[in-house]
């Protein structure tokens, strides 16, 4: 009897471990790429004997002694939905099954950024987002350096609909909505994106060989030992720092806290908002700082809900209303808009309190951008004097070494799973956590799309996006890590079926993720257009530097992408400089000649160089091509 419950016992275990199990990406509501052979893949147990029924024909896979199989489908039209069963010891259907286009949508923070960050911004676009025909799978952030994963721990394909769409990437939703008004061909999208990533974390070990400056990193994070260092040290330095801030708050131990709804603030000082406080006092500390208003409500708001916007606030920030929690918010990105519930407000006088944290660089609230609180029509102006306390001083946070900057890890975390799965091509957007460093830019970012390409075996057409203007703009010539980084980026177009949407009129200097994602992904769209789908005669980008030729005391600038001619928005262009053999630069007059540009400067008799939009944010930059895509950045130099 026990050698009877014992073999029961071993063939139970067999039984289960030579069960069928499918990757998280080969499942319900898939997207797999028309017209190419399409890989469909799993685990078992070794020779087990998967039997595979997909569009009225049979397949068949042994599983080998590393416990894979895999068939391989023949190219199917656009269309579906199909089925997918799969038998052996148990039995798995696939359901609603499309063919149709697969992009992967990479990068960091602004390729991550989802639709329910441009909720008001895009109210309209989103109610109408029903379309079962465009669906993504999204990646969850995960960094490995010990090994290559196989799978995903989460992750399901999701159609989009109002309520689906809001966790979709914006860039990636806008592109794949215009590819399929354009082609009604079904679109899947792949979003692997990490906020703060460097392009060297999306690089495979094997092309890190060929950048050894970045092996003594590799080889300290291949250590587990290392990493779990660095997680205790995290966590040591953050429990620390916020339970002495917590500690040392006089607004959270006084004898009344500074946000109750009766607290007496008249000794507070006055402060503006929106403005950092080290540009108004001597205050050049982190810590905490309060603030407070008293706003004068009507009736009819009262009754109502309403919306809190903040703009944005470094680090962090909690709200009060009358002495009611409202919202908290985490890191400085995120826009503030904060809900509140009828009965929280009331006719007459109410007090707004903020306690912000500051844990590096300087502390308060940004300007230009919208600081109200309203209901339908009605609507009260927060921006102006409030009042203002130190809560608490502290020195800033110690540095943490960031998981998704050193080299590999999202690869072998984020990409390799998906290496089987045939895809048609990449949109691309990062470059902020590189612009500090630029330079390797030019040969990392190069390397990432052939390495791409050779793990796929697919010499896809990679798409990207050139970063966006941001920071303060200058009123002179100047140098910059950002148009360094634009220009890395500009010189990637060497590299075949590549494509580059210029964004260097749509960012916003006050936020690193500029809320039009809507233009981002149209432009991106009109690289697809050319290089995906072989259309002719798309105009695909805005006009590229080509040539600088010297005619006297002038500059003359030839382009590509003119086919439509060269056009100014605005009276004159801008954003002009040229220099002489001192190579100093100084601002310069420009004129459109049919398609070239004669650039000079009363300074510079003898002119030997000229830039064009070469700064962090040169805002006023006007030179555009007649279908109204912008010029790029670029510099005639090399010093």
């Amino acid at each position: 009897m026990k050698t009877f419950c014992l073999c029961l016992l071993i063939a139970c275990g067999y039984s289960l471990h030579a069960q069928i199990r499918l990757p998280r990406l080969v499942s319900d509501n898939m997207i797999l790429q028309r017209n190419s052979p399409v890989r469909i893949w799993g685990w078992a147990s070794p020779g087990e004997k998967i039997q595979a029924t997909f569009h009225h024909k049979k397949y068949a896979a042994l599983t080998g002694n590393d416990s894979t199989w895999s068939f391989t489908l023949p190219p199917m039209a656009a269309g579906g939905p199909y089925e997918l069963d799969l038998r052996a010891s148990n039995h798995v259907s696939v359901k609603n099954i499309l063919f149709g286009d697969v992009w992967v949508c990479s990068g960091q923070s602004n390729m991550e950024l989802s639709m329910q960050r441009l909720k008001d911004k895009y109210p309209e676009v989103i109610s109408h987002a029903e379309n079962p025909y465009i669906r993504q799978f999204s990646v969850a952030s995960r960094a490995i350096w010990t090994h290559a994963a196989n799978d995903y721990e989460t992750g399901a394909w999701t159609s989009a609909s109002p309520a689906t769409v809001l966790s979709f990437s914006a860039v990636g939703y806008f592109f794949a909505k215009e590819l399929y008004e354009r082609y009604h061909v079904p679109i899947g999208l792949i979003r692997a994106a990490v906020g703060g990533s460097t392009a060297e974390a999306w690089l495979s070990k094997e092309a890190l060989k060929q950048f050894p400056q970045y092996d003594p990193i590799l080889r300290n994070y291949e250590r587990t030992t290392y990493t779990d260092s660095l997680k205790a040290r995290e966590n040591t330095i953050n429990t620390a720092w916020y339970t002495r801030l917590w500690q040392n708050d006089k607004g959270l131990h006084d004898t009344q806290p500074w946000y109750a709804e009766n607290y007496n603030s008249e000794n507070w000082r006055q402060i503006s908002v929106p403005g950092f406080w080290a540009d108004q006092t001597n205050d050049n500390d982190h810590g905490v700082r309060w603030y407070r208003k008293e706003i004068v409500v009507s009736k009819n708001m009262a009754e109502k809900d309403a919306q809190l916007w903040l703009g944005n606030i470094v680090d962090r920030d909690s709200v009060y209303i009358n002495g009611h929690f409202i919202g908290t918010t985490g890191y400085q990105y995120p826009p503030r808009k904060y809900p509140v519930p009828a009965g929280i407000l009331r006719e007459g006088k109410n007090s707004i309190v903020v306690r912000v944290i500051n844990y590096s660089g300087e502390g308060g609230f940004y300007k230009d951008k919208p600081y109200y609180l309203f209901s339908g029509a009605d609507t009260v102006r927060l921006d102006g004097e409030w009042q203002f306390r130190v809560g608490a001083i502290q020195e800033p946070i110690a540095a943490i070494k960031p998981y998704y900057e050193p080299p590999a890890g999202l690869f072998q975390g984020m990409i390799t799973p998906m290496l089987p799965y045939a895809i048609k091509g990449v949109i691309w957007y990062q470059g902020e956590a590189n612009a500090n460093n630029p330079t390797p830019y030019q040969e990392i970012f190069p390397a990432l799309i052939q390495d791409w390409r050779r793990q796929w075996k697919n010499d896809f057409p990679f798409l990207y996006v050139q970063l966006a203007n941001y920071m303060e703009s200058k009123p002179f010539p100047t140098e910059s890590n950002w148009a360094r980084l634009r220009e890395a980026q500009l010189k990637t177009l060497r590299v075949p079926k590549t494509g580059m949407a210029v964004i260097i009129d749509i960012g916003e200097w006050n936020d690193i993720h500029p809320l039009n994602k809507l233009d981002v992904g149209k432009r991106l769209s009109l690289l697809a257009q050319s290089l995906a789908y072989n259309e002719k005669g798309v105009e695909t980008s805005g006009p590229l530097f080509q040539q600088l030729r010297i005619n006297e005391n002038k500059a003359v600038i030839s382009f590509t992408h003119t086919s439509k001619g060269l056009h100014c928005k605005g009276a004159a262009l801008q954003e002009f400089a040229v220099a002489g053999q001192d190579k100093k630069f100084y601002p310069a007059h420009a004129k459109i000649n049919g398609n070239t540009i004669t650039v000079w400067s009363e300074q510079v008799p003898q002119p030997v160089a000229v830039r064009y939009a070469w700064a962090n944010n040169p805002a006023h930059a006007n030179l555009y091509n007649g279908t109204g895509l912008p010029a790029s950045p670029f510099r005639t130099d090399n010093w």
